[in-house]
């Protein structure tokens, strides 16, 4: 491709910007560093033009909450206080209520907290001057309820509480002309404060109505600016990757580039690597569940099983036990019916637990002596879906390596249980001979390890081998899931398969299905 296909022409634009947006487009800046700076100053500007107006906004606010706070607590007062104090004192001269059982202290007391409120709020020296002033009058007025109450105390005449009720009618009088002066006056500060902001809320309108153009503007030409010089150099990225379709990637990468282009061009040869190995190890994993698979159905159809079985019947034929060869034959029956399953590899818990009873049932009436079974399951989980025969080989092991081995006698439970990270556990306790510290650290270390393809040859552990059904969960699970084991020489084996509870299995591009 020569020269001027590679440059390309940038997006069309006005004259004026033409040099511009070139010169701006070719500076050796990162693409990284030319948005980063055209959105710095786009968000500052922004950012200080709302501030600014956010500011005012609030600070209007609390001044007009403030004043409107004023405002109705004073009105709540206005009107009340004398009428609330006057009958109070009419009720006791009057005799209707003594004055211990009266409620005009408690009546002052709700005005003086009022007032306290109204002066803390105030916003100016006038409003608490104001206050002060209603305050005392407060005082006066509690001095002359105290009067009124030391004269009944000491059994005055009716005339002289009279004469004292009169004092507090004015006094309450004059409390309440107070409140209302305050009242009008904080009226009309609200709405000085109000033509005041309205003033000020209209020149920062009119700033932001000229700001905010500038800043759109600004913010079109940085975005003209920026598209021009990411647009140039992907076009010529595009125009040379069209020219070498098929060939070497390593083309790709160019030096008369800015750093990140450089970099997507490195960064895609790369990328064709991982692809490449990852094919490869695709291709490998699915010829590993092949052979897991076909691993899995010869353990089934193991002829030294199906031998020892069928002289097993023929042996309970001959001794006239037809209902013993009748349940073998069923179990025999279920057992392969479960283990082909149609080529389905995943089915129900409740039918891979059904596999294993068989399995247990067939192999109970062989070692009748020597071998005895418990399945316990949670019964939530029966329907969960399950990898096939993923039980069946624990089972053989511990019957084979554990219980037979023992030779006088034992018991196989298997266990499927939730536990509270919404796994489900598969358990197979054993109580045979268990292995020695040192073959348990080297199973152990074989089921850790890593990747490895599925052995085709006979297990040292059974006929399908820990390794290999440890190594089929993880492949259709995932590796965080597998097979651990506990045991202690002499004293049993503990097997434990983790899988998650909820595994949908989808199809691969093969008709095969994992989860």
């Amino acid at each position: 491709m020569n020269a001027q296909l590679i440059a390309s022409e940038p997006l069309p634009a006005p004259r004026y910007m033409g040099k511009f947006v070139t010169l701006f487009a070719s500076a050796r800046l990162s693409l990284r560093a030319k948005i980063l700076l055209a959105f710095f100053t786009i968000i500052l500007l922004l950012t200080a033009v709302n501030i600014m107006l956010i500011w005012e906004v609030l600070r209007f606010n609390r001044q007009y909450d403030a004043l409107m706070t004023n405002i109705t607590a004073a009105n709540n007062l206005n009107g009340t206080i004398k009428p609330a104090i006057d009958t109070e004192m009419w009720n006791i001269v009057s005799g209707k209520t003594e004055f211990a059982e009266a409620n005009q202290y408690q009546i002052i007391a709700e005005i003086n907290s009022q007032l306290d409120f109204l002066a803390a709020n105030a916003r100016s020296d006038r409003s608490r001057i104001k206050l002060e002033v209603i305050r005392r009058t407060m005082g006066t007025l509690t001095h002359y309820v105290d009067v009124m109450g030391e004269q009944i105390e000491q059994g005055s005449r009716v005339a002289e509480n009279e004469a004292v009720l009169d004092n507090i009618r004015g006094v309450t009088a004059v409390v309440e002309d107070s409140v209302q002066d305050y009242m009008l006056f904080e009226v009309n500060e609200a709405e000085k404060q109000y033509k005041a902001n309205q003033t000020r809320f209209t020149r920062l309108s009119i700033l932001y109505m000229i700001l905010l153009p500038g800043v759109i503007g600004f913010s079109v030409l940085a975005a003209w600016i920026i598209s021009a010089s990411i647009y140039l150099p992907i076009k010529k990225l595009h125009d040379v990757t069209t020219t070498i379709t098929g060939a070497d990637l390593q083309a790709l990468v160019t030096t008369n580039n800015v750093d990140e282009i450089t970099e997507l061009g490195i960064s895609f040869n790369i990328m064709i690597g991982k692809i490449r190995e990852l094919l490869q190890a695709k291709i490998e994993e699915r010829d590993n569940l092949k052979k897991a698979e076909l691993k899995a159905l010869q353990a089934q159809i193991n002829p030294h099983f199906l031998y020892n079985t069928l002289d097993t019947i023929v042996w309970m034929a001959e001794a006239n036990k037809s209902a013993q060869v009748i349940e073998i034959v069923c179990a025999l029956s279920s057992f392969f019916r479960i283990a082909l399953s149609k080529g389905q590899e995943w089915i129900p818990l409740e039918q891979e637990l059904a596999h294993v009873r068989s399995y247990l049932t067939i192999q109970k009436m062989r070692y009748r002596d020597i071998l005895d079974y418990r399945i316990e399951v949670d019964e939530e989980l029966l329907h969960n879906t399950i990898l096939k025969l993923t039980l069946q080989p624990l089972v053989e092991n511990a019957l084979y390596h554990g219980i037979k081995t023992k030779r006088n006698g034992g018991l196989i439970v298997v266990r499927v249980r939730r536990t509270d990270d919404n796994m489900v556990l598969l358990q197979v306790d054993d109580d045979g001979v268990g292995f020695t510290p040192y073959k348990l650290a080297q199973i152990q270390a074989t089921l850790a390890e890593e990747g490895g393809e599925i052995s085709m040859k006979e297990s040292g552990f059974s006929g399908f081998g820990l390794e290999n059904v440890n190594k089929r969960i993880k492949l259709y699970y995932g590796r965080q899931y597998g097979l651990s084991i506990q045991s202690q020489y002499r004293g049993g084996t503990q097997v434990t398969v983790t899988i998650p509870r909820e595994c949908d299995p989808v199809a691969l591009d093969d008709g095969e299905v994992r989860p």
